[in-house]
């Protein structure tokens, strides 16, 4: 498995879309076998998920990530675990050893994104679903 984390000073980076580098982590069984940092050149989800791809990326874990980039890596048939904070070493660490779920609903933006076909806006929902807006600004 090869998996990218949207990187910044050890920790996973909160917003895909805005990441400046990504740690590639390789990996055989349980164990990671190397990491190392790749920069991020272009912007956008798309860009994004297309340095990914030719890193030969078929994992994601990250923080938030709006619709449009989760729609990105599913198509490019990446496993995206969202939703995560803290150390991304750990963060692989907890994935390798079957303790990281995969959650869908990724994305909390903390601002009001406006145009939402739900009416509803990030950080307002009642049903505890985020909104997806990360990089469809």
């Amino acid at each position: 498995m090869k998996i990218a984390v949207p990187y910044k000073d050890g920790e996973v980076f909160g917003h895909f879309g805005h990441t400046a580098e990504f740690m590639i982590y390789d990996t055989g069984g349980e164990k990671v076998l190397s990491k190392a940092v790749l920069p991020v050149t272009g912007s956008g989800h798309a860009a994004l998920t297309g340095l990914l791809a030719g890193a030969g990326v078929d994992t994601v874990i990250c923080g938030g990530a709006g619709a449009g980039a989760r729609q990105a890596m599913a198509a490019a048939g990446m496993t995206v675990y969202g939703g995560v904070t803290g150390s991304a070493d750990a963060a692989v660490e907890n994935l390798l050893a079957g303790r990281l779920a995969q959650d869908l609903g990724i994305v909390s933006c903390g601002h009001d994104c406006g145009g939402h076909e739900n009416g509803h806006h990030c950080g307002s929902h009642e049903d505890g679903h985020h909104c997806g807006c990360h990089g469809e600004h």
